[in-house]
């Protein structure tokens, strides 16, 4: 998992906004929608985001599929020190 979590968060161009999104379920689960306005990004690019960090079991959905809001998934909880570590980095480049 380490090696995911670096890779999708720091490892390519989408990782900044990947990130983001991460940071806002924490706080609060939501779905896409509310994601791209929360965050200001576009549906589609949330969206794709979204289905990125599903691929890598980073976030998991809860719900049916138009109206699924998600939320990190147990593993990332589990490494969350990791990720906490990865978003500082982000956050000091």
């Amino acid at each position: 998992m380490e090696a995911v979590l670096w890779y999708v968060l720091a490892g390519t161009r989408g990782g900044y906004n990947r990130a983001r999104i991460l940071r806002c379920i924490d706080e609060r689960p939501r779905n896409p929608n509310q994601l791209a306005e929360d965050l200001d990004l576009n549906y589609d690019t949330v969206r794709h985001h979204l289905d990125v960090l599903t691929d890598n079991e980073v976030v998991t959905a809860s719900g049916d599929d138009y109206g699924a809001v998600y939320l990190p998934s147990e593993t990332v909880r589990n490494h969350w020190s990791l990720v906490e570590e990865i978003l500082e980095t982000l956050d000091n480049d």
